[in-house]
């Protein structure tokens, strides 16, 4: 059985598009395959910006933490034990301001563990979340594929390799802003991947 890890990040939850877009998904997967999904909505966890203190816990030995470092780790601890669980992270991503939602920069600072999702060696950095893959779900106002202005698909690219998860596919739907015709189009297409994605 597959196990997918879905994460919301859209500040209007299940009516975001970026939600709508991955609920598609998930659903068609759902219908098809043997799946357990587990959703997590980033505005439910509430997650703070990552402080020295929650750092410094994950650096001391559990049976030497305090109570209170015992909480902080904790966060990270959960966050890290889904991911590592999932054959499949799927991500729901709106675009704000050129970025990627505060609370997925939020959750991805607890994902990045030395020594449990990545670590450094003579040769640089080697992931260590092996044989999983992830796809992103990208609902944008403008059109920014491919552009300068398009920093969220390097980035995520990027961070998700650190760690590991190198097979990885994206969806956008595009100019959705930008008129109803320009939204029908970028749904549509968007709708033909997920069928190829969940075939």
């Amino acid at each position: 059985m597959k196990t997918v890890l879905a994460i919301f990040s859209s500040l209007n939850g299940e009516q975001g598009n970026s939600s709508k877009l991955a609920n598609e998904y998930l659903a068609t997967l759902e219908k098809n395959s043997d799946v357990v999904v587990n959703r997590v909505d980033l505005s439910s966890l509430d997650l703070p910006h990552l402080s020295s203190d929650e750092m410094q816990s994950w650096m001391t030995a559990a049976e030497e933490r305090t109570t209170e470092q015992q909480t902080l780790a904790k966060r990270s601890d959960d966050i890290v034990e889904a991911v590592q669980q999932a054959d499949e992270i799927v991500l729901a991503v709106p675009m704000y301001n050129f970025g990627v939602p505060s609370s997925l920069k939020a959750y991805f600072d607890r994902v990045a563990r030395a020594g449990i999702t990545f670590k450094y060696t003579e040769n640089g950095p080697v992931g260590l979340l092996e044989n999983k893959s992830a796809t992103v779900f990208a609902a944008r106002g403008g059109i920014y594929a491919g552009t300068e202005f398009d920093t969220q698909s390097p980035f995520l690219k990027h961070f998700l390799g650190f760690v590991g998860i190198t097979d990885v596919n994206f969806v956008y739907a595009e100019g959705l802003a930008m008129g109803e015709e320009q939204a029908k189009t970028a749904f549509a297409s968007a709708s033909e991947k997920i069928i190829e994605l969940s075939a």
